[in-house]
């Protein structure tokens, strides 16, 4: 007899008809609604293998914090160098798989030298592997600045372990030097990776001084081509956005130009706040909660919602 749970086996291609449906499907996926890139089948990067990266670039930037919190003076150097060397190994591979979506030559080029993108690879990650002490020092100017700016923060290792937004600008510090190198595709991972855990959406083109602080944090939205200046504070629900989408003159949207705000040092902007267009916010000013912004303003202002609306 068969339980419930376990109904007697019988050809499931039978039971549910599925042989016009696998047909159907191949149909779709080779020639009707095809979308393989450059329509060749290629290894796509891995959200699972960049999870371990992430995990193993936090663990080597602060040991303790995200490593082992029982290293000693005289494990930790070790630590450190065993823990990149394996990590550095898998990003390579990862940005080598994303380089095959950006091979020279765009969407036309349908030959792949594998050699020269894996030693583009290998080059991209070995300039990564150069920058994170300076990686790190924005970080810790990060951890400091929510240290300064949340009353209720009683310790580094609190903004560090439980703070969302010390998790995403983490995400975001990594994921924009992979950008910047030239593996947008794989930064991009990195950044939706970020959003997944933390609800913030920080495009990595987005170019965000030191000593940056985002408090609560969810709701969060940063664009592309957004630039952020040092000591700027956001809360949560704020989003620096484009108003417009310039297109082409057949209707296509023209992408990478300059759309999203250019908030400047200094800023707070409070939340719920929506900031959009290629606009200027002074330095020094405050944006006020719920604020609807779509022009700039000079150093020093103070924007409420009824300033905005009177504007």
């Amino acid at each position: 007899m068969h339980s419930i749970d376990s109904p007697a086996r019988v050809d499931d291609t039978v039971q549910w008809n599925l042989g016009p449906v696998i047909a159907a499907l191949r149909v779709s996926r080779e020639e009707k609604h095809k979308i393989r890139h450059n329509g060749r089948v290629r290894e796509l990067p891995s959200r699972e293998a960049l999870t371990s990266i992430v995990n193993g670039l936090s663990a080597a930037l602060f040991p303790t914090h995200y490593g082992r919190p029982n290293l000693t003076d005289e494990s930790i150097d070790y630590f450190v160098g065993d823990t990149l060397n394996t990590t550095l190994n898998r990003l390579s591979e990862q940005v080598r798989r994303a380089l095959l979506f950006s091979a020279p030559g765009g969407a036309q080029s349908e030959a792949v030298d594998d050699a020269a993108l894996a030693a583009k690879a290998r080059d991209i990650t070995r300039q990564f592997a150069a920058s994170l002490p300076g990686i790190r020092a924005l970080l810790v100017s990060d951890v400091q600045a929510a240290y300064a700016g949340d009353p209720a923060a009683t310790s580094v290792a609190e903004i560090m372990l439980c703070y969302p937004g010390t998790i995403a600008i983490l995400y975001h510090r990594l994921a924009h030097q992979l950008h910047t190198l030239g593996s947008p595709f794989l930064a991009r991972l990195v950044a939706d990776i970020a959003h997944t855990l933390t609800g913030i959406d920080i495009h990595p083109g987005a170019r965000i001084g030191a000593s940056f602080f985002i408090d609560h944090g969810t709701g969060v939205v940063i664009g592309e081509t957004a630039i952020i200046g040092e000591r700027v504070r956001l809360y949560q629900a704020v989003t620096l956005g484009a108003k417009r989408f310039p297109a082409d003159e057949s209707g296509v949207l023209i992408k990478g130009t300059p759309r999203h705000p250019i908030v400047e040092d200094d800023v707070v902007i409070y939340a719920g706040a929506t900031v959009l267009g290629r606009i200027t916010i002074g330095a020094g000013s405050t944006v006020g909660g719920n604020v609807w912004l779509t022009q700039s303003v000079p150093a020093g202002s103070n924007v409420s919602q009824a300033h905005s609306r009177h504007d």
